[in-house]
C-alpha cells in the first residue's frame, strides 16, 4: 500500500508539474498574440494620422500656390501643419525628379552639404524609389489636369520601432518560459536554483508594468486621436514602455555575467524611475501617491539596469502592500561619509517579525501578493555585486514597511 501511495504521489506531482508548464505557455502565448494585435492597431492608427497629415499639407500648397492664396494660409501651413510633419517627405515634378533646391522641397531628409548636386539628387531619387514600393505618391494637378507636383513620403522611424516590438516582446517571453522552466524543474535541486526561479518569476514581474501600460494606452490613443497634444503626449509613453521592455530584455542577457558599474547621479536615476512608476500605477489599479525628499547630486558606483530593477521592484512591491488600493510611498535618498542611503517606505500591511527574518531567502513567498521572489534578486544585485547593504530598517502590521539601501562611497 505504501508503495501505491508513493506512485500515485508521483503521478499526481508530474501531473501538476505538466499542468503547470502548459499553463505557463499559455499564458505567454495569449501575452504575444495581444501585444501583436495591440501593436499592429497602434501601426495602422498612426500611418492614417500620418497619412491625413500629408493630405492636408499636399491641398493647402496647392492653394499656396493660386493667385487668390493669402498670407494667412501660408502661416497656417507653417505653424499647424509642417511641425507635425515627422515623417521623411520629398516633393518631385511630374518625372518624379526632386525639385531643387533640395532643402526647400524635403522634409526629415537629410542630405549632407558635402556632396555634390548630381549626388545628392542621386541619394534622393533612390529614396523616392523605397517610398514607392511602401506608399502611392500625392499627385497635385491644375485645372487643365497637368502635373504640378508630387509629394513622396514613408511613415516616421517610431513606426519601425513598434514593428520591431512583438520580436522584442516574444523574446522575453520565450526567456522567462526557458528559465522558468530550467527553473522550476530542478528547484528541489539546491538553494542556488531557488534565485534561478526567483529570477524568471521576478523577469514576468517587470513585464507586468509596460504590458498593462501599453495596454492603457492604446484605449487613450482610441479617444485622443484627434487631441494632436494629447496623442504625441501618449506617443512618447509609448515610446518608454518600449524602452523598458527592451531594458528587461538586456538584464535577461547580464545574468550570470559579472555587470560593469560606473560613476552614475543616484538622485536622477530616482527621479526617473518615480516618473515612470507615478504615470503608470493607475494603470495597474492602484491609487498611490510617491513623494521624495532626495539630495541633488548624489554619486556612487552602480550598474544603471541592475540597480533600476532594484529599485522598480521595491516601489512596485510598495504598492501591491497596500490592500486598501491607496496609500503613500516615500522615496530619501542621502549621502553621508559612508556613503548612499536610500529608504523606501510605503503605507501598506506591514510585516510580521516570522516574514521579515525569511524576506530575502530565495524562493520565499507569501499566499497574498505583495512581496516575492525578486527580494532575494535585489539582495544579491546590491550586496554581490553592488557591495552594499540592503534590509528592513522597520516595518509594524497594518502601518507599513520601510526598506533600506547602502551603497559605499566611490573609491
Amino acid at each position: 500500500m505504501g508503495i501505491l501511495n508513493k506512485r500515485n504521489n508521483a503521478f499526481n506531482s508530474t501531473r501538476v508539474s505538466w499542468q503547470k508548464k502548459v499553463a505557463l505557455s499559455f499564458i505567454a502565448l495569449l501575452i504575444i498574440i495581444s501585444v501583436i494585435i495591440y501593436s499592429q492597431f497602434i501601426i495602422t492608427d498612426i500611418i492614417q494620422k500620418e497619412k491625413r497629415i500629408i493630405q492636408t499639407y499636399s491641398k493647402i500648397y496647392k492653394n499656396l500656390l493660386s493667385p487668390t492664396a493669402n498670407v494667412e494660409d501660408y502661416v497656417f501651413m507653417l505653424e499647424n501643419i509642417t511641425p507635425n510633419i515627422t515623417f521623411p517627405m520629398i516633393m518631385t515634378d511630374a518625372s518624379d525628379m526632386p525639385n531643387y533646391p533640395f532643402e526647400q522641397y524635403t522634409l526629415n531628409v537629410k542630405i549632407s552639404n558635402t556632396l555634390s548636386i548630381k549626388e545628392q539628387r542621386i541619394k534622393l531619387v533612390k529614396l523616392i524609389n523605397v517610398m514607392k514600393e511602401n506608399y502611392k505618391p500625392i499627385v497635385i494637378i491644375d485645372s487643365d489636369n497637368k502635373v504640378l507636383f508630387k509629394l513622396y513620403y514613408t511613415h516616421s522611424n517610431f513606426i519601425d520601432i513598434l514593428r520591431f516590438f512583438p520580436i522584442v516582446t516574444i523574446i522575453v517571453t520565450s526567456g522567462i518560459i526557458f528559465f522558468g522552466y530550467l527553473a522550476y524543474s530542478n528547484s528541489r535541486k539546491s538553494e542556488e536554483t531557488k534565485v534561478w526561479v526567483g529570477m524568471s518569476k521576478e523577469a514576468a514581474h517587470q513585464l507586468g508594468t509596460p504590458l498593462s501600460s501599453l495596454m492603457a494606452w492604446v484605449e487613450i490613443l482610441r479617444y485622443t486621436k484627434d487631441d494632436h497634444e494629447e496623442f504625441e503626449n501618449t506617443i512618447r509613453e509609448v515610446q518608454n514602455d518600449l524602452g523598458r521592455l527592451s531594458t528587461i530584455a538586456n538584464r535577461f542577457s547580464k545574468i550570470g555575467s559579472l555587470p560593469e558599474l560606473k560613476d552614475e547621479r543616484i538622485d536622477l536615476i530616482l527621479y526617473q524611475t518615480i516618473e515612470y512608476f507615478t504615470k503608470r500605477l493607475p494603470h495597474l489599479g492602484r491609487r498611490v501617491e510617491i513623494v521624495s525628499d532626495i539630495e541633488d547630486n548624489i554619486m556612487s558606483k552602480i550598474n544603471n539596469d541592475l540597480f533600476i530593477w532594484v529599485l522598480e521592484n521595491l516601489i512596485k512591491n510598495a504598492a501591491e502592500s497596500m490592500d486598501r488600493k491607496s496609500g503613500t510611498i516615500t522615496i530619501i535618498a542621502s549621502k553621508n561619509e559612508n556613503g548612499v542611503i536610500i529608504s523606501v517606505e510605503d503605507s501598506g500591511r506591514g510585516m510580521t517579525n516570522k516574514v521579515k527574518n525569511q524576506i530575502f531567502n530565495p524562493g520565499f513567498t507569501t499566499k497574498k501578493r505583495g512581496w516575492g521572489l525578486g527580494l532575494s534578486l535585489c539582495k544579491r544585485i546590491i550586496e554581490d555585486y553592488h557591495n552594499g547593504k540592503i534590509y528592513v530598517k522597520n516595518t509594524n502590521l497594518n502601518y507599513g514597511t520601510t526598506f533600506s539601501i547602502e551603497l559605499p562611497n566611490i573609491s
